[in-house]
């Protein structure tokens, strides 16, 4: 049997006015009728207070008795139940998990540094008090190896793998998707539900995050050039069609070569251009 079960116990104002009431008339009968025997009524009603207990909002307490699992009572407020009843406290509440940051290998190898957050609950409370032994460990040993596992499946970004379309860094979405169903399979087991999970902390290895923060720099450096050098030669080309069409100089082979080569320079060079007049003339 693995099923909650919910049970109403007695409501406890109404056992505590019976219990209350059974006392005093016991004390009462031992000390102006003096009958030892009423005294077994004061012995009764201290048994049975053991029996009083409280639920708080987003609570529960699950019943057993004598090992049998008698139910679990989730409905707030003051009641009673037979006093050999072992009651355990477990919340219901959403709870916050903020797993360490574990140094990992992505699916090329890399070492990385990455942590999780989880919001979870308990919901069913049979499993988390019986099928496993701390169903709080539980959900941290469990966050961790679902943790592992998802960095094993995707790379941290797509410089070693061209092909891979989701990556950790860029993939988050879909990352974070793949590791709340993870996730949820794993607590099962325990009766927790996952409300939440994604990635919280990502990064590279202290050992190679200089070296990878270079190599990303130098992949924006030819990025940036690749673009310049695109719109330099847009406008050289662009400048040559206009001085053809407007007659403005009638440019050679060479010169043309020599223009473009200047315009190059000047359009793609990363500090300023030193103009350089020329005041002689364009015979030879």
């Amino acid at each position: 049997m693995n099923q909650e079960k919910e049970t109403s116990p007695i409501s406890g104002y109404i056992m505590l006015a019976v219990v209350a009431l059974l006392f005093f008339a016991s004390l009462f009968g031992l000390i102006a009728i003096k009958n030892p025997f009423l005294a077994l009524g004061i012995v009764i009603s201290i048994i049975l207070c053991p029996g009083f207990f409280f639920v708080n909002p987003n609570s529960s307490r699950v019943l057993v008795l004598f090992g049998e699992y008698k139910g679990t009572v989730k409905k707030n407020g003051f009641f009673w139940v037979n006093p050999f009843f072992v009651k355990t406290n477990i919340s219901l509440r959403a709870r916050n998990f903020d797993s360490e940051r574990v140094k990992v290998n992505d699916k090329v190898g890399n070492p990385i540094l990455i942590g999780v957050i989880l919001v979870w609950q308990v919901k069913n409370t049979f499993k988390a008090a019986f099928e496993v032994d701390n169903y709080e460990e539980f959900v941290r040993i469990q966050s961790d190896a679902a943790v592992r596992k998802l960095a094993g499946q995707y790379p941290y970004d797509n410089f070693e793998d061209d092909e891979a379309e989701i990556t950790l860094r860029s993939g988050l979405d879909e990352v974070n998707h793949a590791l709340e169903e993870n996730l949820s399979k794993r607590l099962d087991i325990a009766g927790i539900k996952v409300i939440e999970a994604r990635i919280g902390y990502l990064a590279y290895a202290s050992e190679i995050a200089s070296a990878m923060l270079r190599r990303q720099q130098a992949t924006a450096i030819v990025a940036a050039r690749h673009k310049i050098v695109e719109g330099a030669v847009s406008m050289v080309e662009m400048a040559l069609d206009d001085l053809s069409k407007r007659q403005v100089i009638d440019l050679d082979e060479e010169r043309k070569a020599a223009m473009v080569s200047n315009l190059m320079v000047v359009l793609c060079a990363d500090k300023d251009v030193t103009p350089v007049v020329n005041s002689g003339t364009l015979n030879h």
